[in-house]
């Protein structure tokens, strides 16, 4: 696995030698049966970035190996210390980049051992906002739709996502029942990306216009009466409040930049079936909630909320999903609420801790924690995390973790071990023992393709090995992958992510299991949807006269239609930062990059109009008084937090006025702005205020000479 679709991947180590010498897709395994992404086969089998193979700790203002003993008691200190003062004191960071076991292990040390409320994921900078809003409509995290449901819809709304770029397994399928008769594909992008190329229409609206447009499209269907009446009737709650708050659509379509045409064309394609995806560009701001929401809204609204039909938040990495599940990080492993008195002590009953040591809430998030760092917060242990790449504002997250004591855990060399005081390599996919979930809640085994080098040890050993120091009898013993999983699979059962009826042995015999499973011969299908003869313990089901009902995680049983008001972008253009910049990923790059990465500096693209007003801020490295179209041509991309300089690269695919950077890049996040969400805790990542400005003369010779 490298990405949420879940791929199976077989992978052979060579005849001599350490490593992998060939992966491919695994025609066996129930999710891809033998597909596969070209990111995917060659970041497993020849990833880039810097290995780590030893531990290291800081001596004199240096990085230096040192002995495991010697790493892991440094850590220990240092973490033990600021435990003195309360488990507050600590913050810990995890990962969607890692299995199941070590994501649950890693949320007992945090909740259970340290008892800290400065405890989150990375998970959270992608995928809080659609958990938020899948909470407040259905009562439960997760899309009600599968893979099983794409070749069954009629049209197929992609919005604020580029699953060519970013899910290309994914999008095959996709693409294959778009191309079908009578079906479409729809794509809601300000940027022509990769997806909006191959499809039926392109809806270009503004950047952060998202939640006025999917406000105009509901307002459209209601007026054009598309309203599937008996559905909202018998299964939902909060529509006649929300319709009777909804805008002219007109007036919101010219919000959002769109035109009446497309908000029509919407408003008919949801008469079919559809399939609705979103992704980072809906989640990633300050409306990611309220965005989210009302994508939902319109399934609603509509009837789409049957098998071939449904909202389906495109979910990142690897193991977003499991994370979400086991960890303990915004709820207790099954989707437990994290306040319910009776599930925070079945959980402190299951790990032996008095149930006192947990904290009240699960946390600020993210940057609530880095904003915590040198006032409630003294250390910290990152693990299979980049925030010093990854996170909004990083110039303050590198002057933060610069103050605190950093434990860091990974696999590659990446920024945030710069800023380290110890630092404990890991292992990665191909070394690693255990299990993962992809975004539509299929569970698949991971296996250990080869030997952990010498200098190496897994995720799961590590935190065991800390907890020994720090908790003594947290874990029973030295944590294996299948006792953990056993542990946590059985904490589930009755929940609304019940893995209860998973096993390993089940894991061999099937390869995957989608959740909810709570018997060895049960597997989950579309959520919520039932017909005749079929029953749910969830509550009482709201049902029609076709047979069909329909039971949700909510005090009523049905769904709750949103009513959440949009705020205003944090940070509008002016004349002195008159231009957007937009973040979003380029194909065959992942994550903050440290094993797709490539050269400096990163490539901003705008469009030609854009760069033909700006021609004097962009320079050249030719020499004489004429450029060629191909030399490359560098300038300086400012924010109100920092500048970065840039290879600019002029692309018709982005709308006037817009600045592209890819999220891969160690330098983009200094650009962009810590303002959250305030529910979900997420980032507004996608639109900022920049200018551009010509390039520091040294800037461009070096880019020069590191090119020459």
């Amino acid at each position: 696995m490298r990405c949420a679709v879940g791929c199976g991947h077989v992978q052979q180590t060579p005849e001599r030698g350490y490593g992998l010498e060939t992966v491919r897709g695994d025609p066996s395994h129930p999710v891809n049966q033998g597909l596969a992404c070209q990111r995917g086969v060659s970041e497993t089998a020849d990833p880039g970035g810097e290995w780590l193979t030893r531990p290291l700790v800081r001596a004199d203002g240096d990085l230096v190996p040192t002995t495991w003993e010697s790493a892991l008691q440094r850590a220990a200190e240092g973490l033990g210390t600021a435990l003195e003062d309360g488990g507050d004191s600590v913050a810990v960071l995890g990962s969607g980049q890692q299995t199941n076991e070590a994501a649950y292990a890693l949320g007992k040390l945090a909740r259970g051992g340290f008892g800290t409320r400065y405890y989150d994921a990375n998970t959270t900078l992608c995928m809080a906002s659609a958990v938020t809003a899948y909470y407040d409509a259905f009562g439960s995290d997760a899309p009600p739709p599968t893979y099983d449901d794409i070749p069954e819809a009629d049209t197929h709304v992609v919005w604020g996502a580029n699953p060519a770029a970013a899910h290309p397994v994914m999008f095959r399928w996709i693409r294959q029942s778009a191309d079908e008769d009578d079906s479409e594909l729809i794509v809601v992008d300000p940027v022509h990306s990769e997806t909006a190329e191959v499809a039926d229409h392109h809806v270009p609206l503004e950047p952060g216009g998202d939640l006025a447009l999917a406000r105009a499209v509901l307002a459209r269907v209601v007026e054009t009466d598309r309203i599937d009446e008996a559905f909202v009737d018998e299964a939902t709650t909060g529509f006649e409040e929300l319709r009777a708050d909804l805008p002219d659509a007109a007036d919101a379509a010219e919000t959002a930049g769109v035109s009446m045409a497309d908000v029509d064309r919407l408003a008919a394609a949801l008469e079919d079936p559809s399939l609705l995806y979103w992704g980072m560009g809906i989640n990633q701001s300050v409306n990611g909630t309220a965005a989210a929401g009302a994508l939902i809204d319109l399934c609603l609204a509509t009837g789409n909320l049957r098998p071939g039909s449904g909202p389906f938040s495109l979910t990142g990495q690897a193991n977003s999903m499991g994370t979400r599940v086991c960890s303990s990080k915004g709820s207790w492993p099954g989707h437990r609420p994290f306040a319910d008195p009776d599930h925070r002590r079945q959980v402190a009953e299951t790990w032996d801790v008095p149930v006192s040591r947990f904290p009240d809430d699960p946390g600020p998030g993210p940057v609530g924690i880095v904003d915590a760092i040198g006032d409630d917060v003294d250390t910290v242990y990152a693990v299979a995390t980049n925030p010093v790449a990854g996170m909004p504002d990083t110039t303050r997250v590198r002057e933060k973790l610069a103050d605190s004591f950093l434990v860091v855990q990974d696999a590659f060399r990446s920024e945030t071990i710069e800023y380290a005081d110890v630092v404990l390599p890991a292992a990665t996919w191909g070394e690693s023992e255990g299990t993962t979930t992809n975004m539509e809640r299929t569970v698949s085994r991971v296996r250990a393709a080869t030997e952990t080098p010498s200098g190496v040890r897994t995720d799961l050993a590590l935190i065991g090995q800390l907890a020994d120091r720090l908790v003594p009898d947290l874990f029973d013993g030295r944590p294996e992958p299948e006792a953990v999983f056993d542990e946590f699979a059985s904490l589930t059962a009755g929940t609304p992510a019940d893995l209860s009826g998973i096993s390993y042995d089940r894991l061999e015999a099937e390869r995957a299991v989608r959740w909810p499973a709570p018997a060895p011969d049960v597997a989950g299908g579309y959520r919520y949807y039932e017909t005749a003869g079929e029953s749910d313990d969830v509550t009482d089901s709201a049902a029609d006269s076709s047979g069909e009902s329909w039971s949700f995680y909510t005090q009523s049983g049905r769904a709750r239609f949103s009513m959440s008001e949009a705020r205003a972008l944090p940070e509008p253009t002016d004349e002195s930062y008159p231009f957007t910049l937009t973040t979003a990923r380029r194909p065959g790059a992942y994550n903050t990059g440290v094993r797709t990465r490539e050269d400096e500096p990163p490539t901003a693209r705008v469009s030609p109009a854009t760069a033909a007003a700006f021609a004097d801020e962009i320079e050249t490295t030719a020499e004489g008084n004429e450029a060629d179209e191909e030399d490359e041509r560098f300038a300086r991309v400012v924010s109100r937090r920092a500048s970065v300089t840039v290879s600019v690269e002029t692309d018709e695919a982005i709308p006037d006025g817009v600045v592209w950077l890819p999220i891969h890049h160690p330098d983009v996040n200094d650009l962009t702005l810590p303002d959250v969400d305030p529910r979900s805790n997420e980032p507004n990542f996608k639109q900022c205020a920049v200018r551009l400005e010509p390039p520091r003369e040294r800037d461009v010779r070096a880019v020069a000479e590191a090119s020459a």
